[in-house]
């Protein structure tokens, strides 16, 4: 199995990023798919999931109306918008996949992650 995330880079603050994640070796479509991020010192937290079918998708409070999630089965994609970015979203991004959404908010229970993506935002 493999998750590769690409669309990271150094960016103004202001500014919007497309991250990507393409997934291989397994079954996309029964995968809820989450997105989190690690700035340098801290702890990986969650910014958003999304359900298997892409009908329901939740977000952290901090990203919450500046990102959005979407995907594409048909890809075996997933993507997270990013929009309006701030130096605070500054940070290394992952996506994960695990069977089910529940509980999706925490690192614990995701399956399989991508290698993870720099973000970087300056003013």
């Amino acid at each position: 199995v493999q998750l590769v995330v690409s669309g990271g880079g150094s960016v103004q603050a202001g500014a919007s990023l497309r991250l990507s994640c393409a997934g291989s070796g397994l079954t996309f479509s029964i995968y809820a798919m989450g997105w989190f991020r690690q700035a340098l010192g801290k702890e990986r937290e969650f910014v958003g999931r999304i359900s298997q079918s892409g009908d329901y998708m939740n977000y952290a409070d901090s990203v919450k109306g500046r990102f959005t999630i979407s995907r594409d089965n048909a890809k075996n994609a997933v993507y997270l918008q990013m929009n309006s970015l701030h130096v605070e979203d500054t940070a290394v991004y992952y996506c994960a996949a695990r069977r089910y959404i529940a509980g999706g908010t925490q690192p614990s229970g995701y399956a399989y992650w991508g290698q993870g993506t720099q973000v970087t935002v300056f003013t």
